[in-house]
């Protein structure tokens, strides 16, 4: 695995050797792990005989900002794979090589971030999967549950108010039922073409023979003040002093090569059920400080949904487009699509670029529209299964009537619309039955783009909310180092079950239901032609909805390159303030935009975007460069 260690750091230029040739020299090391742990060919499985060994003793935002370096933009012909760090591109790069599919591609990607990333994904957490086929559009739903034993009181304090965010954070509380790695069996079975456990060999050859702590791990460790209290993670993250580990340093976490060397055998049920699963359970509810309600029969229980995309029309003459995304639970693609669809009926098309950065007209028409789109997002948008959509469709929220109308409310050149709450679509005279969710501050992800050699490709958002989940990690107790981090999934969901008129707030807490999301994987055709456009999205909380919206605007409206729109700077408004991204934008655009009535801040907006984008001559990629992604391909 030295190759791999080597290239760690590499992102800001195009590695020194092809595509081709580096996942040639990749599989190598995975080829010789097979033999010295017995894979079985024909049956798909990996048999470990070999000894463990252990190895050496302003606004909250999911994950603070790091270095950030200018990525060049990458162009290929027939597949590539865009991630979050350099060595899960490579895993996933390795198996497209190899003969693998889009499918493939990501589950491998996955388990590296999981030893790579800890503090944004993992196998302790969930993830939305939109995947295309060729012919058809499908939504893979990992998204977490709520526990049995949970209720609407989850975040209640004694006295009946909301706790704090950090409060309910840190420990077992929040922990939901990771849906993850079932959600990424499901769609093997539909659709990888390599056996399962190979795809497992990059992550635990990574996991036993040690990788390089990146620069923005390192950052978030030092930043970090909560997952010191965690004795299984302190010991691994941190010296004997306390100290966290320094970029460079060399971590090996043989615990999470032994679990997912029992994954690549036995399947999701290695650490649904058993050993794995009874750690997990202990873990939580044996916190000692803010235990949870997890069980062994939540865990054995969970299934993953496939459900129907969500797609509706874009059009920016002559062409139209076909955007497509998840459904409810997750927020995302129906808010980008009021956002980008309200613009429609402003003067925002008309409006260029101003010195390479949106201007001050342009962000005002966006701020307004974006505050339509969350008002209607705080009102109604929850797990279908326990929320009925408005009208009986959640596309009755992008109409274009509805949406015209909506718009109606803007001015163009200001002041701000003084108050913004939902609308009523579909049935406009009967009362609103819900009470809109208050904001609360949501937390981060890493985002996965793959295009393979058939023309397949998918969009994975995963998560397990907060930097570094609940601070919780799970280790079997074997004596092995290490292990892997419990998602927080759980305060996504409403703190206040009920609003001040006593309606219910729709993403209340209820047993077995899945929080609203804002991830928004998102794959983008041609509305004539059926062909694939696009591949994207972010992590980022609430403001993954802004990151992927600002991306898809500037790619299909301004032309841009996936690079050159990922690099364009940030901006959000989720309920009122309008916020910039730090030192981004010339001091008249926030002058202008106060002058117009918005309160503005100016703040780091820590996006982790990744595209992959069809261009005239084959396809490009980008990633962004406020985090540590890169995209191979060929």
């Amino acid at each position: 695995m030295e190759a791999l260690r080597l290239k760690s750091g590499s992102r800001a230029t195009p590695l020194p050797v092809s595509p081709r040739t580096l996942g040639a020299r990749m599989l190598g090391p995975w080829v010789l792990l097979a033999v010295r742990c017995g894979l079985l060919l024909g049956a798909g499985l990996w048999v470990c005989v070999q000894a463990q060994t252990t190895a050496p003793a302003a606004i909250a935002q999911p994950e603070g900002a790091s270095k950030i370096v200018q990525n060049p933009g990458w162009h290929f012909q027939k597949q590539a794979v865009a991630a979050a760090n350099p060595l899960a591109t490579e895993a996933g790069y390795a198996m497209l090589a190899a003969g693998g599919s889009a499918v493939d591609a990501a589950i491998a990607v996955q388990m590296v971030l999981t030893l790579v990333e800890p503090q944004s994904s993992g196998i302790g957490g969930g993830a939305f999967l939109m995947h295309f086929d060729g012919k058809n559009v499908q939504a893979y739903d990992g998204r977490e549950t709520a526990p049995a034993q949970a209720g609407p009181d989850l975040f209640l304090a004694t006295d009946g108010t909301p706790m704090a965010m950090k409060q309910a954070i840190v420990g077992g509380r929040a922990v939901g039922v990771p849906g993850a790695l079932r959600m990424l069996a499901m769609a093997h079975a539909a659709h990888g073409k390599l056996p399962w456990a190979f795809l497992f060999a990059p992550a635990i050859g990574l996991a036993r023979d040690g990788f390089a702590v990146s620069p923005r791990l390192a950052a978030l460790l030092a930043a970090e003040t909560a997952l010191q209290k965690d004795p299984v993670a302190a010991a691994y993250f941190y010296d004997p002093q306390g100290r966290s580990w320094p970029a460079g340093h060399l971590l090996r976490n043989p615990e999470l090569g032994a679990v997912l060397q029992r994954i690549a055998i036995q399947g999701p049920d290695a650490l649904m059920t058993g050993e794995v699963a009874q750690a997990m359970v202990q873990s939580v509810r044996q916190h000692p400080s803010n235990p949870g309600l997890l069980q062994l029969s939540d865990l054995a229980s969970y299934r993953p949904l496939l459900r129907e995309a969500l797609c509706t029309a874009y059009t920016v003459a002559p062409k139209t487009y076909r955007l497509c995304g998840m459904p409810p639970p997750s927020s995302g693609m129906l808010t980008i699509a009021s956002i980008l669809g309200t613009l429609d009926f402003t003067p925002a098309a008309s409006l260029p670029l101003v010195s390479g950065r949106p201007g001050a007209d342009w962000l005002h028409l966006y701020s307004e529209a974006a505050r339509l789109a969350f008002a209607d997002r705080a009102a109604y948008v929850a797990d279908p299964a326990f929320t009925p959509a408005p009208a009986g469709d959640w596309l009755s929220l992008v109409q274009p009537a509805y949406l015209q109308a909506r718009a109606a409310a803007i001015a163009p050149h200001g002041p701000v619309m003084p108050q913004v709450q939902a609308g009523r679509p579909g049935a406009p005279q009967e009362p609103l039955g819900w009470a809109p969710m208050a904001e609360q501050t949501e937390h981060g992800t890493s985002h996965i783009s793959v295009l393979d050699r058939w023309g397949h490709a998918l969009a994975m958002t995963t998560t397990i909310e907060d930097a570094f989940g609940a601070r919780l990690m799970v280790n079997r107790g074997k004596g092995l180092a290490g292990g892997f981090l419990l998602n927080n999934q759980l305060t996504d969901f409403s703190f206040s079950p009920e609003g001040a008129d006593g309606k219910p707030v729709a993403n209340r807490v209820q047993a077995g239901k899945r929080p609203r999301s804002s991830m928004a994987p998102t794959l983008v055709f041609d509305a004539d032609s059926g062909a694939l456009q696009l591949s994207g999205g972010s992590p980022g909380g609430a403001f993954i909805i802004h990151f992927t919206a600002k991306t898809l605007y500037g790619v299909l409206r301004w032309g841009l390159s996936p690079q050159a729109a990922i690099d364009l700077p940030n901006f959000a408004n989720m309920e009122g303030t309008t916020f910039l991204e730090k030192g981004r934008f010339a001091p008249a655009t926030a002058a202008a935009l106060q002058a117009r009535g918005h309160q503005v801040l100016e703040i780091p907006l820590t996006s982790g975007l990744q595209v992959i984008a069809r261009t005239p001559s084959g396809w490009a990629g980008g990633a962004d460069g406020r985090r540590e992604g890169v995209v191979l391909g060929d």
